[in-house]
């Protein structure tokens, strides 16, 4: 029988938890207001509201959260703002944004390793206050896949501000006609 911990690999997580920042950074860094605000309509977030929400989540999210399992803390987690990054980021630049993120994701991949997190930490438990009973290694397989579906996020967002001006092969993107909220 495996185990839902054995399919996780934190060498393999952090890989990808170390190269989102500057993925980001070369997407966004420098461009036009143009896209870096674009939305996909009402209730929809900007590539610069994406990078408020990320920096807020390194904040507040995936090293406390961690924390808390390995504290072997009995109570929920800490309820996650998904909005908190409208007041957060006032006042900030998209610059400012990704230097803060980058930072803090150093910062905390570099607590995740000083973990030294073994299999059996990766099974302890921790209660979401809405998912209820999770284990470590999926909140830190979340991670990775939030940051990854982010960045997807930001690409498509991006791609919709020439949906009118690719004509007729807007047919043939289905970035175009992808929409998540």
């Amino acid at each position: 029988m495996v185990m839902e911990h054995e399919v996780f690999d934190l060498g393999e997580a952090v890989a990808i938890l170390e190269r989102t920042p500057a993925s980001l950074s070369a997407l966004l860094s420098g461009l036009p207001r143009r896209w870096v605000q674009a939305t996909e309509g009402e209730s929809t977030w900007s590539p610069f509201d994406v990078i408020g929400h990320l920096v807020h989540g390194e904040r507040t999210d995936w090293i406390p959260r961690a924390r808390h399992i390995i504290g072997g803390e009995k109570g929920p987690f800490k309820p996650f703002d998904r909005n908190a990054q409208f007041e957060e980021s006032r006042g900030k630049s998209l610059g400012d944004l990704l230097g803060t993120f980058a930072d803090l994701r150093r910062q905390n991949v570099a607590e995740l390793l000083a973990m030294n997190l073994t299999n059996e930490d990766l099974a302890r438990k921790g209660l979401h206050p809405a998912l209820g009973e999770v284990t470590l290694a999926q909140l830190l397989a979340t991670w990775v896949v939030h940051d990854l579906d982010h960045v997807a996020q930001v690409a498509r967002t991006m791609a919709k501000v020439y949906t009118n001006a690719t004509g007729p092969w807007s047919a043939y993107l289905s970035v175009l006609r992808d929409r998540q909220e």
